[in-house]
């Protein structure tokens, strides 16, 4: 589980394709190795929960499957790009952000971003079948970002970057028609459950 509260960006360093078509990626990065990374701990990068396999003074590695491949962003990532990194919140952590599994829902497309005031407004693209978890004022999880939506139009919403999100995460980075990883509000994908059942 996380909060959607980076700790850290990383740099993606190394990318080695499998026979299989999987890759395993490796991460530089700092923070998040101390206090001690172990094997099997679940990070979420770029908002993917994924396993620690590999660790480093420097790094951590980790293993993307085909699955994690056709679902996010990672697979367009190149040697070089920054990424959003969180550890697997403890049970006595301070929850700043929302309920963020790890497991993301679809990709979205980055529409238009303008200034407003010293913030940033962005418009996403998303799949129709997805805007049933959007509400105004919702959360939202974009590349590990817990967001809150500020408007939402047919298959589009918005939302604001202040300075310092961009000055902790890769939203510094982001451009027009950018692909981003997208996890929807959990609390809502489980009332649509409990109703419909």
């Amino acid at each position: 589980m996380f909060t959607g509260i980076v700790e850290e960006v990383g740099f993606l360093s190394k990318i080695q394709k499998i026979n299989s078509g999987e890759r395993l990626i490796t991460i530089k990065c700092k923070k998040i190795l101390s206090p001690k990374l172990k094997l099997g701990d679940s990070i979420a990068i770029n908002g993917t929960c994924l396993t620690v396999t590999k660790i480093g003074k420097t790094f951590f590695s980790t293993l993307t499957s085909l699955e994690t491949l056709s679902k996010t962003n990672l697979g367009d990532r190149k040697v070089g790009d920054i990424i959003n990194l969180e550890r697997a919140m403890k049970a006595s952590d301070r929850f700043g952000g929302h309920i963020v599994s790890g497991h993301i829902d679809s990709i979205g497309e980055i529409l238009s971003l303008k200034k407003s005031g010293k913030s940033t407004e962005y418009w996403f693209k998303i799949r129709s079948k997805y805007r049933k978890y959007l509400i105004e004022k919702g959360s939202i999880c974009i590349d590990g970002i817990s967001l809150t939506v500020n408007q939402v139009k047919n298959n589009s919403f918005s939302v604001n970057i202040i300075p310092h999100t961009d000055s902790e995460t890769n939203s510094r980075v982001w451009r027009k028609k950018q692909k981003v990883n997208l996890e929807f509000d959990q609390v809502a994908k489980y009332i649509e459950k409990l109703v419909k059942s």
